[in-house]
């Protein structure tokens, strides 16, 4: 009767009533409230098939309960049946029901339903609009903001903080200043929970000067805002910046939590810091962190990124609680140092202590064990794969392709290839990259081409792979063509990488002076790898005034790092200059702590 006429106000009176008026709740509500403190995946879904096929007008504390068990657990069916049910009960017009019933649908990727669910509601608040705001792609968040707006219905931080983590996990750098702007004329900016969020953002578009003038507009500063701006210096690889803010945090009063640590281990993870992060390991200790997971975790990971597998297991081995994160990390070091021995004994014990491997397990492990030159190695862990029915995972299918390229297997990499029935960007992407690594440039073109006639889209790293395969085939028209398109078709922003293949593409052709005026007339492009590049180009041709001219520079950027000495040093040599020679190599000695000029006995 209240469905038909339509009004929610008395629909939602109606139903608060009797959720109030019922002595005791049904036995399946207490049933499913147990599963929201304690859900099991295996349970919901028969206990919601039969509850909901024997629902009565009485059972409404059912809904909030069964609707939040069927967000949860992304089951779209049973949430269809509930929803029919509040239809034919009267229910469809209560709002907490509706939405709930629309956060199924958008935890659920049912957005068509979420969009006609949203249209037909006759009284929407702030939660209604959030929830549509949170789960949407990021046009679609910042079209149902304006909608919010021209509506005049009041934001809050959740709303601000949601549009800027959208923003950040699409790097969506435009949208996010557009953002910032509104924020500082509305004075949310110092607002802690949405000044974290757009720290956050513009340390994932890196963006590191402009994070650090939001963090310090914020007086009042929370530990989360603390550990956002630590952890942005850390994805940015700036570990000094990383610890100054924690050293300043520690003045300020503010203790740091197992987050903090994790992020200033990552920061250890650089070439150069590894006594910092043993340094770090001891206060974790001395702090107790060290029974952390995640904390023990990233332990183990800075270890085996810094090359130290014997202190990594020890920090493993110290763990007094694991997960399959912890025993990842170890498999993969294991795996990149092309053991595969120890890897299939830690898969075995990983079984023994009940933890499941799961499909990133074997992607990573994949990944990793390209390194070891045995095919045999690799066909033993592929042999358990598909006994444990992991090769239905498209993520391992890639990995295996990446896998087989890297032991020089290419028809292998090929038979996984073609059996993917619907190859997504990452499958082409490994397979233009197995081609390239293989030496067969004009089979990435190809694969590249027919990528883009079956309607997947580039991103950096597809177009990354084409230009590497491009580089070293010696293909510099097309080379030259996939950098422009990249730009130009699909607005896609060259990083560091795209510059370094395209310098090398120039230099191997022996076009130095193109390669010159690209790094001169592109400020962005002058890192040291790119600088390295070009100065490999000089020396194979013999030009050392811009060899030179580039190893100046690349000292300046990096005078720590012992490589760079030793690549100025054989340019040099190539030409017989021996005394110049001695004189870098002393300065590599005055300059660098990490490594003694080697010798030859031979």
């Amino acid at each position: 009767m209240h469905s038909k006429c339509r009004t929610p106000l008395i629909s939602t009176v109606h139903f608060k009533r009797q959720l109030s008026s019922s002595p005791t709740l049904p036995r399946e509500t207490t049933q499913l409230r147990a599963l929201k403190l304690k859900p099991n995946p295996s349970l919901p879904l028969s206990t919601l098939g039969n509850t909901v096929s024997a629902l009565h007008p009485g059972s409404t504390g059912f809904y909030p309960h069964a609707l939040k068990i069927s967000a949860k657990l992304g089951l779209l069916k049973e949430g269809k049946q509930l929803h029919s049910r509040m239809i034919k009960l009267g229910f469809n017009n209560v709002l907490p029901l509706q939405t709930q019933m629309l956060n199924l649908y958008v935890k659920c990727k049912q957005f068509s339903d979420a969009e006609k669910l949203f249209d037909q509601m006759r009284v929407r608040n702030l939660v209604t609009w959030n929830t549509m705001i949170c789960k949407s792609n990021l046009c679609l968040s910042f079209s149902y903001f304006k909608k919010m707006l021209i509506n005049k219905v009041g934001f809050d931080h959740i709303t601000l903080n949601t549009l800027l983590h959208a923003s950040s996990e699409v790097k969506g750098v435009v949208f996010g200043r557009e953002l910032h702007c509104f924020i500082v004329k509305c004075g949310f900016l110092y607002d802690s929970f949405v000044s974290s969020a757009l720290v956050h953002l513009y340390g994932e578009c890196g963006l590191v000067e402009e994070a650090r003038w939001v963090f310090d507009q914020v007086f009042c500063r929370d530990l989360v805002l603390w550990n956002v701006m630590v952890s942005c210096y850390a994805l940015n690889s700036l570990t000094k910046e990383a610890f100054v803010v924690f050293d300043l945090m520690k003045k300020e009063g503010v203790k740091g939590d197992g987050y903090t640590f994790c992020s200033l281990l990552k920061s250890c993870c650089i070439w150069g810091f590894y006594e910092l992060g043993r340094l770090v390991h001891g206060l974790i200790i001395k702090l107790c962190f060290d029974l952390d997971v995640p904390v023990a975790s990233a332990l183990v990971d800075m270890y085996i990124t810094n090359g130290n597998l014997y202190d990594a297991q020890k920090a493993f081995d110290g763990m007094t609680a694991r997960n399959v994160v912890s025993w990842n990390t170890l498999i993969v070091g294991y795996a990149q140092r092309g053991d595969m021995e120890k890897v299939m004994e830690l898969l075995r014990e990983m079984r023994l202590q009940h933890f499941c491997p799961d499909e990133l397990t074997m992607a990573s492990i994949f990944q990793s064990c390209g390194v070891s030159s045995s095919s045999a190695e690799l066909l033993q862990v592929h042999t358990y794969v598909i006994k444990n029915g992991f090769e239905s995972f498209l993520s391992v299918t890639n990995a295996l392709i990446h896998a087989y390229s890297k032991c020089g297997n290419i028809d292998g990499a090929l038979q996984y290839f073609v059996s993917v029935s619907e190859p997504d960007l990452v499958t082409w992407t490994s397979i233009i990259g197995a081609y390239s690594f293989l030496s067969h440039s004009k089979g990435s073109v190809i694969a590249f081409e027919k990528m883009l006639v079956a309607g997947v889209k580039p991103d950096q790293i597809a177009f990354l792979a084409i230009l590497s395969a491009c580089s070293h085939g010696g293909l510099v028209n097309e080379g030259l063509h996939y950098f422009n398109i990249m730009m130009n078709d699909y607005r896609i922003i060259p990083d560091s990488n795209h510059y370094t293949c395209l310098v090398d593409l120039l230099g191997r052709a022996g076009l130095l002076n193109e390669a010159f005026s690209f790094i001169t007339s592109h400020p962005v492009a002058c890192t040291p790898d790119t600088l390295g590049a070009f100065i490999g180009a000089c020396s194979i041709h013999g030009n050392i005034t811009l060899a030179k001219w580039a190893a100046e520079k690349l000292v300046v950027l990096e005078p720590y790092k012992p490589v760079n000495y030793t690549l100025i040093s054989n340019i040099y040599a190539s030409k017989g200059r021996w005394l110049d020679v001695e004189r870098v190599r002393n300065l590599m000695t005055d300059c660098c702590d990490y490594k003694i000029p080697g010798c030859s006995w031979v």
